[in-house]
């Protein structure tokens, strides 16, 4: 193995490849020359004296040493975007770069007007939402603030519990007008019912709430929130969606509220090492405040 210690460059570009499946791929990424990344990866592997891709006409095959080393970048990458990030501001100013992470339906239905108005308070803010209903894992500095739907587990985390967001079953006025409305299990089995394709732990957890709720009964399949709340609006049939939307939407009905209601708790947190941040707690507030607005809860603090 060569002495000499890989620079950062090196294993950026690496992790360019394997997200981008191809040198070229992670040129475009990462804003280089090809050339540049197939130099990167050479030098690496001469480095650390093993080969991470195999090359055939078909492209580049990452080797296990590779996918190994996967994690570990992917630790490097965050670190070096929050290194970015803490030096976008001073401690003491409202302004800098915040990167926030909330699910799907939240980021694009809830957040927002919410951003929207901590930009007019703090225009030096710039905000990076990341939407993904995986979660991000903020101990490792993959986000600077998080919105959860579930009770935050980690230790060295500022959580702060804003809203328990009522869910319940929803279908556009259209569709009731020409398929009746439902009042029993029964008469909700003859609709078309919008759900989930793969069951999850929470999914599991509820069954016993869900009724005819099941995978088998639903005439529209999809793990995308948003895919869900447009087939709702567009008169598909019977979905999910947040009592707080569906009250935005004059078209949107709810149906057997009694029967069907669920409560996710809401939570914003952030990691204990920027609760100093003078940005970050701008926009820590103005997300428990803004939630607070569209969900009312009793807050509970942690």
């Amino acid at each position: 193995m060569d002495t000499n210690e890989p620079g950062w460059e090196l294993y950026r570009s690496l992790l360019g490849v394997l997200d981008e499946g191809s040198l070229s791929g992670a040129a475009r990424a990462l804003g280089i020359a090809q050339p540049t990344v197939g130099r990167h990866v050479a030098a690496l592997e001469k480095a650390l004296g093993q080969a991470l891709f195999t090359r055939s006409q078909a492209g580049l095959t990452p080797t296990e040493a590779a996918l190994e080393l996967r994690p570990h970048l992917q630790t490097l990458s965050a670190t070096a975007a929050a290194i970015k990030r803490a030096s976008s501001g001073t401690r003491d100013a409202v302004a800098g770069t915040v990167r926030i992470t909330a699910s799907e339906v939240v980021g694009v239905e809830v957040l927002p007007p919410i951003l929207a108005r901590l930009a007019e308070n703090h225009p030096g803010l710039a905000v990076e939402l990341v939407l993904s209903n995986q979660v991000q894992d903020l101990l490792r500095r993959e986000a600077d603030i998080a919105v959860r739907m579930t009770t935050p587990r980690q230790e060295s985390l500022i959580a702060r519990r804003v809203a328990g967001i009522v869910v319940g079953l929803h279908a556009h006025r259209g569709y009731l007008d020409r398929h009746g409305t439902p009042r029993t299990d029964d008469e909700l089995q003859q609709h078309r019912i919008i759900g989930y394709d793969k069951e999850t732990a929470y999914i599991r957890a509820m069954s016993k709430s869900l009724g005819p709720m099941r995978r088998d009964r639903f005439s529209l399949r999809t793990d995308s929130d948003l895919a869900q709340l447009a087939a709702i609006r567009a008169g598909h049939g019977i979905g999910i969606c947040q009592v707080g939307i569906a009250r935005r939407d004059k078209q949107l009905v709810r149906v057997m509220p009694r029967r069907y209601s669920w409560t996710l708790d809401t939570w914003v947190t952030m990691h204990e090492d920027l609760r100093h941040s003078a940005r970050c707690k701008a926009v820590f507030d103005a997300l428990v405040e803004g939630l607070g607005r569209y969900a009312p809860s009793d807050s509970v603090t942690r």
